[in-house]
């Protein structure tokens, strides 16, 4: 702590991220990115927009990335809001359409940088408990507030729920916001941009940095109807005017247009996702049902820090969450068919 420092900082809990470590030979598997490399045509756009252009400021507006966006999921480009990353999308959310006199509604194991934004932007919250299967139940959120926020599928937990559960919990808050926060809907997840169109309450939020391979470009965006598009604009433009640079707009247009390269990748990922689960569950763990590029599960006989630390030893990341009610679980991304067998060999010699 410093004398310098102005009084909300002292009270901040900064949100902890997945470790990024230097060690050759490593099987990474906790931070959820995708492990395939972005697709050929992504590479050609970052290589046909480097050099003397640099010297320019990007497009403020990243036209041509919501252009592409809006043509994927079938809305005008006005209502598509672009970021540096989803968590600067989410930053913006919280900042302009979140913050009430009632409280907004979250599940109380979710997306841990909602509280982290909360208490930054000072939004009041009440977490509405998972029930005993760690499900969202959208019956729960039947009571005043000041908008919601759902993870849908949820993190860390996996599970997501289908679409009319989520157009209920839209159409029964007319008079509030209902941010989707959909960062791992390709995997298995129904999008709720269709509902756009017919509620003014709703925020969709996604990312390119699991399903596109982008995590390291931080590219995510936001689709809603205007009112609400206009808001994080507001935003954006009252803190950074150039949040989305040059070679990422580049990138994800590409990225978001190759269709082959997305369906090849994401297919992979979810052949191999349903071979862990089965996998650990021969061998006595219990494991969510996962729509995500994770899975998430624990063993009866053994604790989720105690598995965690032999992993390491074996050179196997995978993530832990020393929380109520999920300490004995481990969430465990989806890596190449390789390391998802050397993941498997080193849970053998532990267990």
């Amino acid at each position: 702590m410093s004398r310098f420092w102005s009084p909300a900082i002292h009270a901040l809990e900064p949100y902890v991220a997945g470790e990024q470590p230097k060690i050759p030979g490593l099987v990474k598997l906790n931070t959820n990115e995708s492990p395939y490399g972005p697709s050929q045509k992504v590479l050609d756009a970052i290589a046909a927009t480097s050099g003397e252009r640099l010297r320019l400021y990007p497009d403020p507006a990243s036209t041509g990335l919501r252009e592409a966006i809006a043509k994927r999921f079938d809305l005008a480009m006005d209502e598509v809001f672009v970021g540096n990353g989803s968590d600067e999308v989410l930053a913006f959310t919280f900042a302009g359409l979140l913050k009430h006199d009632a409280p907004l509604l979250h599940p109380d194991i979710t997306y841990s940088f909602y509280k982290t934004y909360a208490r930054l932007f000072e939004v009041k919250v009440e977490e509405i408990p998972l029930d005993d299967g760690l499900r969202v139940r959208i019956g729960d959120y039947d009571r005043p507030c000041g908008a919601i926020i759902l993870a849908n599928p949820n993190a860390p937990t996996g599970i997501a729920l289908p679409l009319t559960e989520i157009e209920k919990l839209v159409a029964s808050h007319p008079d509030q916001v209902v941010v989707i926060d959909e960062a791992y809907v390709d995997f298995g997840a129904e999008t709720a941009a269709s509902l756009i169109p017919r509620y003014e309450n709703l925020l969709v939020v996604q990312t390119f940095s699991k399903s596109r391979s982008l995590a390291g470009l931080r590219v995510g965006f936001a689709l809603g109807q205007r009112p609400l598009i206009e808001a994080l604009e507001r935003m954006k433009d009252s803190f950074n005017s150039y949040p989305v640079d040059m070679l990422a707009q580049a990138a994800a247009t590409a990225a978001i247009e190759d269709e082959a390269w997305f369906d090849e990748a994401r297919g992979n990922i979810i052949a191999n996702r349903e071979m862990v689960t089965k996998a650990l569950e021969a061998r006595g763990f219990e494991v969510l049902p996962s729509s995500t590029n994770f899975v998430f599960a624990r063993h009866p006989a053994h604790q989720g820090a105690d598995l965690q630390r032999g992993l390491r030893e074996r050179a196997v990341l995978v993530r832990h969450f020393n929380k109520p009610r999920i300490s004995d679980f481990l969430r465990v991304t989806i890596g190449t068919t390789e390391e998802c067998h050397q993941f498997l060999e080193a849970i053998d010699q532990i267990i």
